[in-house]
């Protein structure tokens, strides 16, 4: 598993109340992250999703405030929440987990990576204002 890209932001609020909304990632959820489709398989904190015709396993993990989401051959998403001296740190990674033809992922992954940090902008905006607190990526 090779990391792609990390993209940070910060919410001003605890790291449970950030974590409550984020991790609630089923189909109509108050997640950003939550997609709908339909829910194939359901195993406590992990369920598969189908949306249009694409599988994606989606893993919560509440004890360390997390949750991946991985589809198709090489994508693996990793969304955590971590304690911040100004509240949460909302870190998102993501993966190439393709096990064979690795080199086909530079190409494929680039629409992916490249959209990933305005939807991390809209998912870090839209937890801030579900909590009505201040919100924001932090640039590097």
């Amino acid at each position: 598993m090779t990391e792609l890209l990390e993209l940070r932001g910060v919410v001003e609020a605890a790291p449970d109340l950030v974590a409550d909304i984020l991790l609630d990632v089923r189909p109509g959820g108050r997640s950003p992250l939550a997609r709908s489709g339909t829910v194939e398989a359901d195993a406590g904190g992990d369920f598969v999703l189908t949306i249009d015709g694409s599988r994606i396993t989606v893993t919560v993990d509440r004890a360390a405030r997390s949750v991946a989401q991985q589809g198709e051959w090489w994508y693996r998403g990793v969304t955590t929440v971590r304690p911040d001296p100004r509240g949460a740190q909302v870190v998102h990674q993501i993966f190439n987990v393709a096990e064979g033809n690795r080199w086909a992922v530079r190409f494929i992954s680039r629409g992916p990576l490249n959209a990933a940090p305005a939807k991390f902008a809209e998912h870090i905006a839209a937890l801030g204002a579900e909590l009505h607190c201040p919100a924001w990526v932090v640039e590097d």
